[in-house]
């Protein structure tokens, strides 16, 4: 099982359309596969799901917030009771054994951070930092689980910050996969969220040698690489504008795709509506834009494969 955080800190970069399009092609392809929405803004979730229906039927116990909040009460729940199946997109996937299922998000997920800072809090600093480990393998230790052990790829849209919540996310995580525009403040978020991310996989594997849990061994999640979104083109190449920020991204040092995702907000924004991402569905119209991210989920696998 791969499992893959996609996070950047700038909002607005394609984020949750880049997972959801990624996701359904796997699925498409015959991979089984689990979405994680953990983005307070619940994008992912209402890609796939109306919102009536989250209201009606996920809202009071099904959503990754009520699991969150399980855990301060007596019995905390079961990640997998959680998991749906989003009927819409099921008849696009065809004849594969694939399969799309989805743990969907809350707009109150925005306060969970808050709440797990609490639980932080120790009297020592030994038992302060056990309480670090507990805390940030809350998701890695659900997705071990036998009922997650079909799964040939878990995909998890993080929100734009580096909070606690999205720590969870990238201690059970093997790669990190980074959504960017070709623009100033994208690419310069880049560069900040590696150092978090070593930050972060440092403090971990420093406070890991306190355990004697053998489920608290070291982490080392890499980075996929970088996939640039909404790219405009001019004689099938990116436009002189982006340029420099390729360029300048490739010179951070870290991996970046040759695919990419062109820029087409009337396409994009009309999938969700249906629940069915643009790459399944069949739209002349859209055959260009289907190609070019079939290509990119190539890339993904190819580089999953190699890593």
């Amino acid at each position: 099982m791969h499992i893959v955080s996609v996070i950047n800190y700038k909002g607005g970069v394609g984020k949750t359309t880049l997972t959801a399009n990624l996701g359904a092609e796997l699925a498409y392809r015959g991979s089984k596969v689990l979405l994680l929405d953990l983005d307070p803004q619940a994008s992912l979730t209402f890609s796939f799901v109306t919102p009536d229906y989250w209201h009606l039927n996920l809202s009071r116990d099904k959503t990754i917030k009520k699991w969150y909040d399980s855990f301060s009460g007596q019995v905390s729940m079961d990640l997998s009771s959680i998991i749906i199946t989003p009927k819409r997109v099921g008849p696009f996937l065809g004849r594969t054994v694939g399969k799309l299922d989805l743990i969907p998000s809350d707009l109150g997920l925005i306060n969970v951070d808050l709440e797990l800072a609490t639980e932080l809090t120790a009297a020592t600093l030994k038992q302060s930092k056990l309480k670090y480990l507990r805390v940030h393998r809350r998701l890695a230790d659900e997705l071990i689980q036998p009922e997650f052990q079909d799964y040939d790829y878990v995909l998890i849209d993080c929100p734009p910050n580096f909070n606690i919540v999205t720590k969870t996310a990238i201690v059970a995580s093997d790669h990190v996969l980074i959504p960017a525009k070709a623009d100033y403040l994208s690419t310069l978020g880049i560069s900040y969220l590696r150092r978090s991310l070593d930050e972060l996989v440092s403090d971990y594997n420093e406070y890991s040698q306190l355990s004697s849990s053998d489920d608290d061994s070291p982490i080392s999640p890499q980075i996929l690489g970088v996939i640039f979104t909404m790219m405009q083109f001019y004689g099938g190449r990116p436009i002189a504008a982006l340029r420099p920020y390729i360029e300048e991204t490739k010179r951070l040092g870290v991996p970046v795709f040759d695919a990419s995702m062109r820029e087409n907000k009337t396409r994009f924004a009309d999938a969700p509506q249906y629940g069915v991402p643009l790459v399944l569905m069949n739209n002349p119209s859209s055959a260009y834009i289907v190609r070019e991210l079939e290509a990119l989920v190539s890339e993904f696998e190819e580089r999953l494969e190699a890593s």
